[in-house]
């Protein structure tokens, strides 16, 4: 008896020993899956643009590559630990012959078929490591529940997210602004050869395991009914949707900040961590507040109109990991065996890919505004524990008779407080507004034990809290939805005007009274820098002046065009040229109607023109305010330099909230050698015109002299110190000119 316990006691020291190993192999993976995620796409970024869809397209194909994954995970799980330990090694050194990473070659896709291409350009580029690296999570856990006495291998995974929140952080702030592409990649391929001997470690500690056979272990294994498999579905396909529709709402109708992307994918990532911790104390105390959080937060859903709040960002976020967290803590409550665990990651894994694919491809196709966000949140509100209360006010609800007469009253006090929200906001009473507010939370709290009683009030919340602003700028066809992003367009009295938003940006505005209809206005007035530039083109350049511009928006800059000039608009959103054809603006039809309008990326067409085609070539291509990276590297200014004529000039539209881009710029026409001013236009507050930066940049300083003295009485000035290094394709961070002050608000 004393051997048989020494022998257990070493058995188990030896697998506690192992652990530690299990552990770094899992951390190791997921580190360079969530390290590799974000290098693809900043690899991708001069075809793909910035758009907030495209990172939604990219975790769909990080996510279907996790499916299969974690389905090869699977398959494998029915051989010997050895035979699945051959098979995993051999597969990995094949991976490999792939690396470094380097972007596919693909075609460009047609107008309107981004979000399939999106995903296959991606997919070619990364698919057979990430495929691979992608199975480590399911394929250890299942190894290390083949040790004797290893304990419960669920508890790994959230050491596997540990590792995805650390790769995902890491690139921002340490790989992206010191590192080129070229060596970001070479050293993904070292971590990954350190992975692959990790892998070869672990196996080498199972050498001696024996995999049940799959005819026993179905013998011994709980049943799995459909009704359980759905759940873990719908549970996991929530969460992961919900991640997804935070990030397009917060960008559309929030907070248009760079890299927001990253804070909902790392606190999703997060949620894993005590939702799958062998310690529940804290997912019990997240999940008891979730439908507080859930009234508080999720009531704001519907929201629309970009205030650029950063509390309703933080408000925002914070929800999507109290719910994550809530709802997967359900998931691992209802995890099965060990011998089931692959199983069960196959099945989560593919509810991930079910909340990706609704919202990264239903949804842009289907609605006009970000109304999958507001779903998901009801979705989450019917599938959150509830009634997680003392016994005391549980028994308050002790029958059915109880439950449907306070059922009823919380919703008829909820539909009056709903109404009362509405007519307060409309007359600007705050007070009356907070008290509806405040009611309906009430009445949210009192109904968790009626879960679809729960999910009413919670929708009545919404509507009150923006939600019929929202449904009815919808129902009024205000509001159109592309690849590229959200646009409404909105017509308003004082002073009568049309105005063009893209997500929280405004991009143009023209005034409905003939009188002012051609009189240029936004960002692109008479006294701005392309204002300057282009009423003066006949001056600096000729008469018969050639100009590009660089974004259409709702074609304010036709105007400027004089007779004998002509003009060639880039716009990459096919959805954008309707509102001029359709003459919802119409600044193009009577300005420039015989101006030429390329669809596609303005960077790969202009590469395909031939050389001096403009005197004037302008930039504005910004989304919402997403910085168009790919448009300000030095590649992309030896396209510009190509194009434009010997004295001609080149206009670049900086205007930004969070990003002071004037470092960047100077860097720019440092490397090409080039002439630089700034023109920081300040109008008088008036109805038409707004602040706006403009750079001009030219061979010649006479020509940038000339430009200069068009107007003497508000100067140019020179721009800031140049950045270390310019952006290029290989190299570019937007991290250290982040204006922190803005987005902090102080």
């Amino acid at each position: 008896m004393a051997d048989k316990a020494a022998s257990a006691d070493a058995g188990l020291t030896a697998d506690n020993g192992s652990r530690r190993l299990f552990v770094a192999a899992i951390l190791t993976g997921s580190f360079l899956l969530f390290l590799v995620q974000p290098m693809v796409a900043r690899l991708a970024l001069p075809r793909l643009g910035g758009a907030p869809n495209v990172w939604n397209s990219a975790m769909l194909v990080y996510q279907a590559l996790l499916l299969g994954g974690y389905a090869y995970a699977h398959f494998l799980s029915r051989w010997t630990v050895r035979r699945q330990a051959m098979v995993h090694l051999i597969l990995l050194l094949l991976a490999g012959l792939t690396l470094p990473i380097t972007l596919a070659r693909l075609a460009p896709p047609a107008p309107g078929w981004e979000a399939l291409w999106v995903p296959a350009l991606l997919a070619l580029t990364i698919g057979p490591v990430f495929f691979l690296v992608s199975a480590q999570a399911p394929l250890m856990q299942r190894w290390f529940a083949a040790g004797r006495s290893a304990g419960d291998p669920y508890a790994l995974y959230a050491a596997s997210n540990i590792g995805s929140f650390a790769g995902l952080i890491c690139y921002p702030i340490l790989f992206e602004p010191n590192l080129t592409l070229k060596a970001q990649s070479w050293l993904w391929s070292a971590g990954y050869g350190v992975l692959v001997l990790f892998v070869g470690a672990v196996a080498w500690t199972r050498r001696e395991a024996q995999q049940v056979s799959p005819a026993s272990m179905s013998a011994v294994a709980e049943p799995m009914g459909a009704r359980r498999i759905l759940l873990w579905l719908v549970l996991a396909a929530v969460p992961s949707g919900l991640m997804l529709s935070t990030t397009t709402h917060l960008t559309t109708d929030i907070f248009a900040m760079p890299l927001l992307w990253v804070i909902p994918l790392g606190l999703y990532l997060l949620s894993f961590v005590p939702a799958f911790s062998e310690d529940r104390a804290l997912a019990a105390t997240i999940t008891r507040y979730a439908p507080l959080v859930l009234l508080l937060a999720g009531g704001m859903a519907m929201m629309s109109g970009g205030n650029g709040n950063l509390s309703g960002a933080v408000v925002a976020v914070v929800m999507m990991f109290i719910v994550s967290v809530a709802l997967h803590a359900r998931l691992y409550a209802s995890r099965p065996d060990p011998a089931q665990l692959t199983f069960f990651y196959l099945i989560m894994s593919a509810g991930g890919v079910l909340g990706g694919i609704f919202t990264a491809l239903v949804a842009p196709l289907t609605f006009d505004w970000v109304w999958e966000h507001p779903l998901l949140v009801l979705a989450a509100a019917a599938l959150i524990p509830l009634g997680q209360n003392p016994a005391r006010v549980r028994n308050l609800y002790a029958t059915e008779r109880r439950r449907l007469m306070i059922a009823t009253a919380a919703l008829v006090l909820s539909i009056a407080a709903m109404v009362t929200m509405v007519r307060a906001e409309a007359g600007e009473h705050a007070l009356l507004f907070l008290a509806g507010m405040a009611v309906i939370i009430l009445c949210g709290l009192a109904v968790q034990f009626v879960r679809w009683a729960f999910v009413l009030v919670l929708g009545l919340l919404m509507l009150g809290n923006g939600g019929l602003i929202t449904m009815t700028i919808s129902a009024n066809h205000a509001r159109e939805r592309s690849y590229f992003g959200i646009y409404t367009v909105r017509d308003f009295t004082d002073p009568p005007v049309r105005i063009l938003n893209h997500g929280t940006t405004m991009h143009g505005m023209q005034f409905i009274d003939p009188a002012r209809r051609l009189e240029p206005t936004s960002y692109y007035g008479p006294s701005s820098g392309v204002g300057i530039a282009l009423s003066n083109a006949d001056s600096l350049i000729g008469d018969h002046a050639r100009v590009g511009v660089v974004g259409l928006g709702t074609g304010t800059l036709a105007c400027y065009r004089k007779p004998g000039q002509s003009f060639t608009f880039f716009e990459i959103d096919p959805t954008i040229l309707k509102y001029s054809q359709r003459r919802d603006f119409t600044f193009l039809s009577d300005c420039a109607p015989r101006a030429k309008v390329v669809i596609g990326d303005a960077r790969l067409e202009l590469a395909a023109i031939p050389a001096n085609s403009y005197d004037i070539l302008v930039i504005d291509a910004f989304s919402s305010d997403a910085i168009p990276l790919h448009l300000l590297t030095k590649e992309a200014f030896a396209v510009y330099e190509r194009v434009v004529s010997a004295n001609g000039i080149i206009m670049v539209h900086i205007s930004n909230h969070y990003i002071n881009l004037r470092p960047v710029l100077s860097a720019a026409a440092h490397e090409m050698g080039w002439s630089a001013a700034l023109r920081a236009d300040r109008p008088a507050p008036n109805d038409a015109t707004k602040p706006s930066n403009w750079v001009a940049l030219t061979r010649r300083t006479t020509q940038l002299a000339a430009l200069e003295a068009k107007d003497p009485a508000a100067p140019w000035v020179a721009l800031d110190k140049p950045a270390p290094q310019a952006w290029t394709d290989d190299y570019a961070s937007t991290i250290p000119y982040v204006e922190w002050h803005n987005i902090l608000g102080f």
